[in-house]
């Protein structure tokens, strides 16, 4: 029989979650900043990068260590689109349809992305290579529509490039 993690009740090879290697950087995290005014942004922050996304466990956890309500650990993670509580791709793909973008054919963009990719925005695709999210303004309106993978900005969008694109980070 397998070994259970005692926090959640699952075995250790199915939640990674449960790694003590996990536990413990995520404790130390939450003990550097225990008693920091103001340390609930910084220590998401931190347990984001060990993880790649927040679940319910991890928000668990950060709230119990912190002594703060898990109402406003969630809270602060639905507020910024920063935080994420699903895991996200390789490739984070991010698309304007704000006003500018939106004028600009950013709406049949995200039409064609989500066909090539076989998944909704909000979403990640089964092979955990692309992510795809709908952002209100990337800060780039003379060049839209515009969308960033990763850290890279691709302006001026049309659909049918779409395709060519993506087979660049595939």
């Amino acid at each position: 029989m397998e070994a259970t993690c005692e926090y959640c009740g699952e075995t250790l090879s199915e939640n990674l979650l449960c790694r003590e290697e996990f536990k413990g950087k995520l404790d130390g995290i939450i003990h550097e900043y225990k008693d920091v005014p103001g340390a609930l942004i910084p220590v998401l922050h931190k347990a984001q990068e060990l993880l790649g996304y927040l679940p319910e466990e991890v928000q668990i956890r950060v709230a119990d260590g912190l002594g703060v309500p898990l109402s406003e650990v969630s809270g602060v993670i639905s507020f910024y689109t920063l935080f994420t509580t699903q895991p996200r791709g390789k490739y984070k793909i991010s698309i304007c349809k704000g006003t500018a973008c939106y004028v600009r054919g950013s709406a049949q963009v995200i039409e064609r992305l989500e066909k090539e990719l076989g998944v909704k925005a909000g979403e990640t695709t089964e092979d955990a290579k692309f992510s795809l999210e709908v952002v209100r303004c990337l800060g780039a309106c003379g060049l839209g529509p515009v969308m960033t993978i990763n850290e890279d900005v691709h302006a001026r969008l049309k659909m049918d490039k779409v395709p060519d694109l993506l087979d660049k980070y595939r």
